[in-house]
């Protein structure tokens, strides 16, 4: 019954997509089978196209496996977007300060666990808010999210800007990750990086924690509510914090792939925008790995699209349509979620 519902949330999100553009498209004066060409020959219908929508779905695949892990446990991890933010900053500073002559194999985990900790530790303080407290993790992690703007845009604009630049230093050469142009001469000048595979790794390693590791089984177990932890004899206040700190280092790591494979500094507005995404990616893909890829790719395959058709149609028909889609798999993920646990 699960399957058939997260196939008809998949099918029902599809079809919000082609609708959408089409109304959009056809508002704008466009015909809309011209411009769906136009998108699926520059996405699908080229090497390079599928590299690119792969380099944009890459974040959000670590985004939306740090809102599904957490909405194991119940907890709506809004804070995403800012975890993501910090990881991003984290990874650049320290990729940046780490000896010019730091091998690989040691630069690249440096620079990602300091990614990883930046968005746990502020994921963690909104679990311990929930835990100590009793602060919703909604209210929290939206209050940390503001927070964490007014503290980059300072940052970016004040002690870690490089005179006249816009970005931070670059980080040192052995921090940065291998790009898939330089193993395959198709993706040439594509944006595709390691940083796929590392978030592929990690989709599946958190379900495999879930599953098979006594603590990930705590953090489902508050999943199926209070009463049922308890029962277990489940740390309830520990499983709130560590659920939530999980999340947040899934979140920050998304930095592995601005920071470490395609900018190499980071930068005021840098991966704006994927965290909230991330939670239409959790939705849609049923909060399992293979559906979050799944999810990921269509809005990767959305956002390379946009960019495509953007010599024929205003920018802010694709915004719209995103938006639309964002709204549309938030509702549908929402009702299986209800369904869920109706049964």
């Amino acid at each position: 019954m699960n399957d058939r519902l997260r196939f008809a949330d998949a099918a029902s999100a599809v079809a919000a997509v082609l609708l959408c553009l089409n109304v959009a498209v056809w508002l704008s004066g466009e015909s809309p089978a011209r411009v769906l060409s136009l998108l699926l020959a520059g996405t699908v219908g080229s090497t390079y196209g599928i590299a690119q929508a792969l380099a944009k779905a890459t974040p959000l695949v670590w985004t939306g496996a740090a809102v599904a892990f957490a909405l194991r446990a119940r907890l709506f991890n809004i804070g995403v977007e800012g975890q993501c933010a910090v990881g991003i900053l984290a990874a650049a500073v320290v990729g940046a300060a780490i000896p010019a002559a730091t091998p690989w194999f040691v630069a690249v985990p440096v620079a990602l666990a300091a990614a990883a900790l930046a968005g746990g530790a502020l994921g963690g303080a909104a679990g311990w808010m929930r835990a100590r407290f009793g602060t919703h993790e909604v209210i929290s992690t939206l209050m940390l999210n503001g927070l964490v703007a007014v503290l980059t845009t300072w940052l970016y604009a004040g002690p870690l800007r490089v005179g006249a630049q816009v970005h931070t230093r670059h980080v040192v050469a052995g921090a940065r990750l291998p790009q898939a142009g330089a193993v395959m001469d198709v993706f040439r000048g594509s944006s595709l990086n390691a940083s796929l595979a590392l978030a592929v790794a990690a989709a599946f390693g958190a379900h495999w924690y879930l599953h098979e590791r006594r603590e990930g089984v705590a953090i489902r177990a508050l999943g199926a509510g209070p009463g049922a932890a308890e029962a277990l004899g489940v740390d309830t206040r520990a499983a709130t914090v560590r659920a939530m700190a999980f999340s947040g280092a899934l979140a920050g790591l998304a930095a592995s792939h601005y920071v470490l494979g395609v900018k190499g500094s980071a930068e005021q507005g840098l991966g704006a925008g994927v965290g909230f995404t991330g939670i239409a990616v959790a939705l849609l893909g049923g909060m399992r790995p293979v559906g979050i890829g799944l999810a990921a790719l269509l809005f990767g395959v959305m956002a390379q699209g946009a960019l495509v058709v953007n010599a024929r149609v205003p920018a802010d028909v694709l915004t719209l349509t995103q938006a639309a889609v964002i709204v549309a798999v938030g509702a549908l993920g929402a009702a299986s979620l209800r369904q869920r646990e109706a049964q």
